[in-house]
């Protein structure tokens, strides 16, 4: 086995986006969240119910700081309010 592989690689990325979920649903204002990766485009959509009561510059600049701080990489990250 290679000692470039991670066996906890799919844990850790989970964790890693779970960790980005918490952080930006802190800086919007709570709520409910789901999200779900789209492997073909590397898009991260994550569903924040905090979007539903705030305008779409006020995200916008909150939501700004937590994903330029964000380490992950995805070909582009989509805040969307929650859809119950």
């Amino acid at each position: 086995m290679s000692e470039d592989v991670n066996p906890n690689a799919p844990e850790d990325f989970e964790a890693d986006i779970n960790r980005l979920v918490a952080q930006l649903k802190a800086e919007l204002g709570g709520g409910a969240s789901r999200w779900y990766y789209d492997e073909s485009s590397e898009t991260l959509y994550i569903e924040l119910e905090s979007l539903n009561h705030l305008s779409e510059e006020e995200a916008g600049l909150k939501a700004g700081p937590v994903l330029d701080s964000s380490e992950l990489d995805f070909e582009e990250i989509v805040l969307l309010p929650y859809d119950h």
